[in-house]
């Protein structure tokens, strides 16, 4: 629900696409620059514990912003540092949900488990946006963030009852700055990890500003308002849910040249906004849009936790996920500035066309191409890989 409250929260105090993308940075920047320090933190700390203090500072942070909206002293400088405050929260949280799966389920399980959680999470985005259309069609954005406080508040409860495994680090707990190498050295001795990051940089720095600044923009202006959008938002999660669901049957050979192949249809909604087609034609490129990316995601973590030692698990995908959005927070920043220069039209089109061929770029690596998945054998977790030398 953050997003689209946040979203027409600062259209309706300043009607700006540079204020919100203003507010959206600032929850980015925070966010990636709190990655790593989350993911030697899951490590040490265990991902539960990680997560479970994420989930009551996002808790307090939104329920706060409600408070400000409902009671009419909001202001966008307040927006922005408490969404920040979110950011910071999800950069502990992010690295260790992930992290957590293989704690929790046997290895041949784990491609399973991944789907089911990308279920969740995704029907959470059909779910979420929907609701929020409710409430800002009935209440307020301020309505709709007091409800989304209460489901972080919600998700730490459930957390209570996980129990999970924490795998034993080889050898004596190492300084902050060790452990970050090597995390560093884990993840760029893949070459195939570091070219799916790499795309997926440039594609969230472009892509997801262009979503979720001229998003709500285009809707505003030509397709009827916040309902619109939310449709078209709940879409991208209903597709998500698709790729989950998918993902529950599917064990491809080479996941990554089946993930990476198909996620270069993500820019098909960007084009479908830049005409801008009718609300169902868009909603519809957002559900194809969404698939790919649910089935990628599944099979991308799985593989991902089927080559890299548990110990370090969490450090890894903190790079992952430093990398993924290090270029978010300048398009946010950008995107509106840009869309006022060149026309929000312009913008999406050149969007929308390099992030397809951005994504299709990543197929000419070989190694990501012959990727082939690790079978597990029947029995619990693998144990960590022992430290050798030079780690």
């Amino acid at each position: 629900m953050a997003p689209i409250a946040i979203a027409f929260a600062v259209l309706g105090l300043t009607g700006s696409a540079g204020d919100l993308g203003i507010v959206l940075a600032a929850h980015s920047i925070v966010l990636i620059g709190l990655l790593l320090v989350g993911g030697v933190v899951g490590d040490r700390v265990s991902p539960r514990v990680s997560m479970l203090g994420a989930d009551v500072t996002r808790a307090l942070s939104t329920g706060t912003v409600a408070a400000l909206l409902l009671t009419g002293t909001a202001e966008i400088w307040q927006l922005a540092i408490l969404y920040a405050i979110d950011g910071a929260a999800t950069a502990f949280f992010n690295p260790a949900s992930t992290a957590i799966v293989p704690q929790v389920v046997p290895g041949p399980r784990l491609q399973e488990a991944n789907a089911l959680l990308n279920i969740s999470r995704h029907g959470g985005k059909v779910a979420g946006p929907a609701l929020a259309g409710l409430l800002l069609a009935l209440g307020s954005p301020g309505t709709a963030l007091a409800v989304n406080a209460a489901t972080f508040a919600v998700s730490a409860a459930c957390l209570l009852g996980v129990r999970a495994a924490q795998p034993q680090a080889a050898g004596e707990q190492q300084t902050f700055l060790l452990e970050l190498r090597r995390g560093w050295r884990e993840f760029f001795s893949r070459k195939w990890m570091v070219a799916v990051i790499a795309s997926a940089a440039i594609s969230n720095g472009i892509f997801f500003p262009i979503w979720q600044v001229l998003g709500p923009t285009v809707a505003s202006e030509s397709l009827g308002g916040s309902s619109a959008w939310a449709l078209i938002a709940s879409m991208f999660g209903l597709g998500g849910l698709v790729g989950g669901v998918v993902a529950l049957s599917v064990r491809p050979r080479y996941p990554l040249l089946v993930s990476e192949s198909l996620i270069v249809l993500i820019g098909v909604p960007t084009l479908l906004l830049a005409i801008p087609a009718q609300t169902g034609l868009i909603a519809a490129g957002a559900l194809l849009s969404g698939s790919v990316v649910g089935l990628g995601e599944v099979l991308y973590d799985t593989i991902a936790a089927q080559h890299i030692p548990a110990d370090a698990l969490s450090r890894v995908l903190a790079y992952d996920w430093f990398g993924s959005l290090a270029l978010e927070p300048a398009g946010l920043a950008l995107v509106g500035p840009v869309a006022a220069a060149i026309g929000t039209s312009t913008t999406l089109w050149l969007g929308g066309v390099t992030v397809i061929l951005c994504q299709a770029s990543v197929l000419l690596v070989p190694s990501l191409r012959r990727l082939e998945a690790r079978p597990y054998a029947t029995g619990p977790v693998p144990p960590p890989r022992p430290v050798e030398a030079g780690d």
